[in-house]
């Protein structure tokens, strides 16, 4: 029984060796067609152990036969394709073996088959054995079967897979390679002379959107070189080796095309993470373009998907842009669509959906299109905005296309038809139809200023006088509205053949908001910013031409009032900053009321007022209108749900033609106001002789204080600034102080307002500032300072209203730079406020010579917040009324929350915070559970000499 079961076994054993997987299909080959697709009928069997058997197909005469085929090459084990031929003719026939290296149809999406070399050797069962035919874009093996013959051919693989085998005529082959060599040299010499001609169009005009169409143009060339096989047979390349080449090719026609959008779209300009996002999609493209080498596959697979999402997610971009009125994405709009069929078609090919002959030259040939479309686009663009011109500009041309990009309108009047033409925007500019402003020059003359008539008709005869010449003016030209506005004209006459003028041709220019923009300037240059009246300096300069016509004979000898509001600065701190500004500004209207035309009434400064009289000569009427101005003044106001009532002390002085200067006739009158406040206030005085005593101290006040600065009794105490946190002193505060060889230490608050009176606030400021610059200087470069330690020095409001300022700071920063850094200049909120658009310049010039900007006593005024981004400051001083939160100010349970509020402010505007007047420990915990982190007071020193300080400094950088 075990032999029975042995035999049993052996027999099974032998006849599956000997019989194939399982049997396959004889193709009978027809005499009559050109080709036979042999795909679905191949078996693809595994090599075991570098060798295949099998059982032939039978022949005529029904016989098997058991065949054993070898690999070509020892040591190898490949796959084998098996199939099955019969001749059914009584002629021997010949035909044509074909494998392709690559087929675009039926390549896939993932993981594509970029084509490799597909059969080895072919050994048939019996007969002839096929031989090799030299083939740039197959595998070719000539077949000769005999009549009757069925012939079992044994195919060694190259690679794993045979995708498409064909069976073809030899004539009918040749034929049909020959057929597509016309289609791709008309392909590939389009495709050349579309990325040449781009590329010309680049050097030549240099425009972005130019480099960009020419980058894609030539990826889809070398594409097309690599898939024709060009590029394979002059470089001698094997088929697998074509692989990272057509993979490169894939990456590149993506990354161009992605190049080519953002270009043309201008996304740059759109926003800002445009531009990181194509940087960094930059980078992954080039990475992607070298992975191609490494992994063909991987990096065909990414650039297909990536040509698929381009075109989706390009065209709903084009498309928002196109609703939006965006030309450039108006004339893309019809290529992206072309470009997304072919995208449509493309998937049908590669997936084998679409698998017929014409299929992969379809594609290579509607790529071109989509570069052609490009292209054209691109250029039709150039030249629809002026970008590409043909030939070379003349003078004439180059003039007009100068004037255009000016924005300026033509003006041309032809005297002998006397017809003046101007350009049509000059009409839409002033309201009108277009053409409205031609005709004779009368009515240009019509539609002129009343003002400007004459001047405009004088400079028109004097051209045609004197035959040469230019005018360049201004004038104003009603609009459709009846509003002027300002152009400047420039014309020059052009002579005819008779040497006379026939003709007056220029250009105007509308400069109606530079001249407003000027005049705006110039009047807050000289007027209160909040009552409009006129300031200090425009004050005594019509002072000085009243006392000049005062002089003549007969002339009218003016009176100055000067007014002062009574306990004022009580009020401001009782009802606020904002509250007070409206108080004052009621003042300026009951003030300007009482007064006539003839007269002038200024703020001199934040409480005081003055007026020059010039409509009444009777001393009599000269004190009554100041008796009314006293009681109108005193009229209660209606704040709110209370009145409050002021009262004013008003001196008086009536000029009597002495010599006196306009700041000696208001410096009388000012006394005549302090006598008036001396005795109580509310009253008003007449300059008088007793009050000259006071003029004469002042005068040597003022003599002395100028004497102490040559003597250099003046100098700088540093008062530091700490860091609560860790103790460290990181800054100081430059105070000035006079040491008087007599008097002893006087007060600050003496001298200061006495060198603002005096003219002398600008001597003095330059003092401060070169003595804390000099004492930084000598910190620097003998004891080396902490990194961020700075010196502030405070600016009165008269130091920044004048140009000497920049001068002065420049002269002394422009010799060390490094100095700059350290110091910072403190401007209170109303000296900002007298002038903003003057100070708004003085500070943006400060800022930009380094130095630092501090803005004092912030929180007090009505509008502080508006600063932090209106004007460049670095840093914002606490007041000393903020940090004193004792119980007796009745407002201690609100200061906490308005210092956080400010501290987190500073914070996220990247502002530096300094608390002042700090005094006791307890204001010191304070700010620290505030976050308030730097301050300065009488709890951390009062203010000390420079080498005080650097002693304090030198002691705390060697602990």
């Amino acid at each position: 029984m075990r032999h029975l079961l042995a035999l049993a076994c052996f027999l099974v054993f032998a006849l599956s060796a000997a019989a194939p997987a399982r049997g396959f299909e004889v193709i009978s080959v027809p005499e009559d067609v050109n080709a036979v697709n042999l795909s679905e009928v191949v078996e693809i069997v595994g090599g075991n152990d570098g060798r295949v058997q099998l059982s032939t197909a039978p022949d005529a005469d029904g016989i098997i036969r058991r065949i054993e085929v070898l690999a070509s090459q020892q040591g190898t084990n490949p796959s084998f394709a098996l199939f099955a031929l019969r001749n059914d003719s009584d002629q021997q026939i010949e035909r044509l073996l074909v494998a392709p290296f690559f087929r675009l149809p039926g390549s896939g999406v993932f993981q594509p088959d970029l084509g490799e070399a597909r059969i080895s050797v072919v050994t048939p069962s019996a007969g002839i054995r096929p031989v090799r035919l030299s083939d740039p874009e197959a595998d070719v093996f000539e077949v000769t079967l005999d009549p009757g013959a069925t012939v079992t051919l044994v195919a060694e693989l190259s690679a794993g897979s045979l995708p498409e085998l064909y069976l073809w005529q030899p004539n009918a082959y040749r034929d049909y390679v020959n057929s597509f060599t016309l289609f791709r040299g008309v392909v590939l010499g389009v495709a050349s002379l579309a990325a040449v001609f781009l590329t010309i169009m680049f050097v030549v005009k240099g425009r972005g959107v130019f480099p960009a169409t020419a980058a894609f143009a030539w990826a889809v060339l070398a594409y097309l070189l690599i898939d024709f096989g060009t590029l394979g047979r002059l470089f001698s390349l094997s088929a697998g080796g074509v692989q990272p080449l057509r993979a490169a090719a894939e990456a590149g026609i993506a990354t161009t095309l992605a190049g080519f959008l953002f270009i043309y779209l201008n996304l740059h300009r759109w926003h800002l993470r445009f531009i990181h996002l194509a940087l960094g999609l930059a980078a992954l493209f080039l990475a992607l373009f070298a992975f191609s080498f490494f992994q063909p596959a991987i990096a065909a697979t990414i650039s297909r998907l990536v040509l698929a999402m381009l075109g989706l997610s390009g065209f709903f971009l084009i498309l928002l842009l196109a609703l939006r009125g965006y030309d450039r994405a108006v004339l893309l709009v019809p290529t992206w669509i072309i470009f997304i069929a072919w995208l449509f078609y493309a998937w049908l090919v590669i997936s084998g959906q679409v698998s017929n002959d014409v299929a992969q030259p379809a594609v290579g040939g509607g790529l071109v299109l989509v570069v052609m479309l490009l292209g054209f686009t691109a250029v039709q663009h150039a030249f629809s905005e002026g970008q590409v011109s043909i030939g070379t500009l003349s003078e004439v041309e180059r003039r007009a296309l100068a004037l255009t990009g000016s924005g300026d309108f033509v003006f041309d009047w032809n005297i002998d038809r006397d017809r003046v033409t101007v350009s049509d925007e000059l009409a839409i500019r002033l309201g009108e139809k277009r053409g409205a402003l031609r005709g004779a020059i009368k009515r240009w003359l019509d539609r002129l200023h009343a003002d400007d008539r004459d001047r405009f008709r004088t400079a028109f005869d004097t051209l045609v006088e004197l035959r040469r010449g230019k005018v360049s003016a201004d004038i104003r030209i009603a609009g459709h509205d009846g509003t002027y506005r300002s152009f400047r004209m420039r014309v020059k006459p052009v002579l005819g053949g008779d040497g006379q003028v026939n003709r007056i041709v220029g250009t105007l220019q509308d400069v109606t908001e530079d001249r407003a923009a000027r005049e705006r300037l110039l009047h807050d240059a000289v007027h209160d910013s909040l009552t409009g009246l006129p300031n200090k300096q425009l004050f005594l300069d019509r002072l000085e031409r009243a006392l000049e016509r005062a002089r003549l004979p007969g002339g009218v000898k003016p009176a100055v009032f000067l007014i002062d509001i009574d306990r004022f600065m009580e009020l401001e701190e009782r009802i606020g900053h904002s509250a007070a500004d409206s108080v004052l500004l009621a003042m300026s209207r009951r003030i300007s009321r009482a007064i006539r035309p003839l007269d002038t009434v200024a703020r001199i400064t934040g409480d005081q007022f003055a007026v020059i009289l010039a409509s009444e000569q009777a001393a009599s009427k000269i004190a009554e209108i100041a008796e009314q101005i006293r009681k109108a003044l005193k009229a209660p106001f209606n704040f709110g749900d209370r009145d409050l009532t002021l009262s004013a002390s008003i001196g008086v002085t009536i000029y009597d033609s002495n010599p006196a200067t306009a700041a000696d006739v208001l410096r009388d009158a000012e006394l005549a106001m302090y006598y008036a406040k001396r005795l109580g206030g509310d009253r008003i005085e007449a300059y008088r002789a007793s009050a000259r005593s006071i003029s004469t101290y002042n005068r040597a006040s003022e003599e002395d204080l100028e004497r102490g600065m040559k003597e250099g009794e003046l100098h700088v105490q540093f008062q530091p600034v700490t860091d609560i946190t860790s103790g460290q002193i990181v800054g100081a505060e430059a105070l000035m102080r006079w040491n008087h060889p007599t008097r002893g230490a006087v007060n600050p608050e003496e001298f200061v307002p006495l060198a603002e009176r005096s003219g002398q606030i600008d001597k003095l400021g330059r003092l401060a500032f070169e003595q804390a610059a000099t004492q930084t200087r000598e910190w620097m470069t003998s004891i080396g300072l902490p990194e961020e330690f700075f010196v502030s020095v405070n600016l009165s409001p008269t130091q920044l209203a004048t140009e000497s300022l920049l001068a002065d700071m420049r002269s002394l920063l422009d010799r060390d730079k490094a100095l700059a850094a350290r110091l910072k200049l403190e401007i209170t909120e109303s000296q900002v406020m007298s002038n903003p658009e003057h100070s708004a310049y003085m500070l943006e010039a400060l800022h930009g010579l380094g130095v630092g900007l501090a803005l004092d006593d912030f929180g007090t005024g009505h509008s502080s917040l508006s600063y932090l981004h209106r004007f460049p400051f670095d840093t914002i001083k606490i007041p000393a009324a903020f940090v004193k939160m004792g119980t007796d100010t009745g407002i201690a349970h609100t200061q906490g929350p308005i210092i956080k509020a400010i501290v987190a402010l500073a914070r996220d505007l990247e502002l530096t915070v300094i608390a002042e007047g700090v005094e006791s420990l307890d204001e010191i915990e304070r700010l620290r559970q505030l976050n308030c982190r730097l301050a300065q007071g009488f709890a951390f020193g009062t203010a000390m000499t420079g080498a005080e300080l650097a002693r304090k400094l030198i002691a705390q950088k060697s602990r």
